[in-house]
């Protein structure tokens, strides 16, 4: 009777935990379904219009748009005839792929000097912080023309020739890019520095206690105790900087785009414009991806086993119920046997 009565106690407490799941997982649907309703409003259909536009040679006249459709024309001519588009995207893949890791890593170094007990750290905090709010996308390009976005006690020539001399011009020049808008670069840096202290700030200190009193030094916590607990927020970071850069006034692709949307050519136009956005947009994506399969969380080993043991439990106990009803079977029908 006692085994009954907790079989019957443990499937009421798996009830109540299934029930409380399917409660926290409507929570978690009705908090972010505003942003599931902008989303199909205001980003599904602008990207189904944007699309036709791409496959259509548009031309607006005094009767409103008329569309040529023109299929995937506009897709190889962009790849075949435009002679500015793909040398831009080239640079624009092997800029980002240098200069995001740059930016993550120097909010990664600010943030933890940022979270250290020091003295005015709020005033820190403000500096680092204030470009974002300041720096939009004209102040940006003034302060670029007047040369504030570089170092100039930094000969940025010599630095550029010297790796021009042993990597080859496609490589070279994005690398002399980076030293030369090296401000610029670090000014981007804001909203990560701000992302990084909050997770460090989240990590619990005993952890670090618990380490030096086991003989662990500073550089040993932070790549057993921080960098895991904040690998997360690099994702996060990772890909809110590709994000920043590829959608940036300053960005030659973004300019590229406009000048093809309000060329007067025949050739180009809106559909042209859309048919190189989305050129972009799928070049963009795929940086976003690489960037999260090498950084993406993978299942704790752990975990793993722990989830393993539970399914072997489960298959151990659906054995002995499989027994028990042998066994109850066998003895109903020797009890028959017996009475006849």
């Amino acid at each position: 009777m006692s085994k009954k009565i907790k079989e019957k106690k443990v499937k009421r407490e798996k009830i109540k935990a299934g029930r409380l799941a399917r409660r926290e997982a409507w929570m978690g649907v009705i908090f972010i379904s505003p942003w599931i309703v902008g989303a199909l409003l205001f980003l599904m259909y602008p990207l189904y219009e944007s699309f036709t536009f791409a496959l259509n040679n548009i031309r607006i006249t005094t009767m409103g748009y008329k569309f040529n459709f023109v299929g995937y024309g506009n897709f190889t001519q962009i790849l075949l005839s435009d002679q500015d588009f793909l040398p831009n995207l080239v640079d624009y893949v092997v800029s980002t792929v240098i200069s995001v890791p740059v930016i993550v890593v120097f909010a990664l170094m600010i943030a933890i000097m940022l979270n250290q007990n020091i003295k005015g750290k709020g005033i820190f905090r403000l500096i680092f912080f204030l470009p974002v709010i300041i720096v939009s996308g004209p102040i940006l390009t003034m302060l670029n023309e007047e040369g504030a976005g570089s170092i100039t006690a930094l000969d940025t020539e010599s630095i550029g020739n010297a790796i021009k001399s042993f990597l080859p011009s496609m490589l070279a020049t994005p690398i002399a890019d980076l030293f030369e808008n090296m401000v610029t670069i670090l000014w981007y840096s804001g909203v990560q520095i701000l992302i990084f202290l909050s997770s460090l700030q989240k990590i619990d200190p005993a952890m670090y206690e618990a380490a030096k009193i086991d003989g662990g030094s500073g550089w040993e916590c932070f790549w057993k105790i921080t960098l895991p607990t904040i690998k997360p927020m690099i994702l996060l970071n990772l890909v809110y900087t590709i994000v920043f850069i590829s959608n940036n006034d300053t960005n030659p692709i973004i300019g590229l785009i406009k000048n093809a949307m309000f060329s007067g050519t025949k050739e180009k136009g809106y559909g042209y414009a859309s048919a190189m956005a989305w050129l972009y947009s799928v070049v963009v994506l795929l940086i976003v991806g690489i960037f999260a399969l090498l950084f993406m969380a993978k299942k704790d080993v752990y975990a793993k086993q722990v989830k393993k043991a539970k399914k072997q439990r489960k298959k151990e106990e659906r054995e002995i119920k499989k027994i028990r009803r042998r066994s109850a079977r066998n003895a109903a029908k020797q009890a028959r046997a017996e009475s006849k």
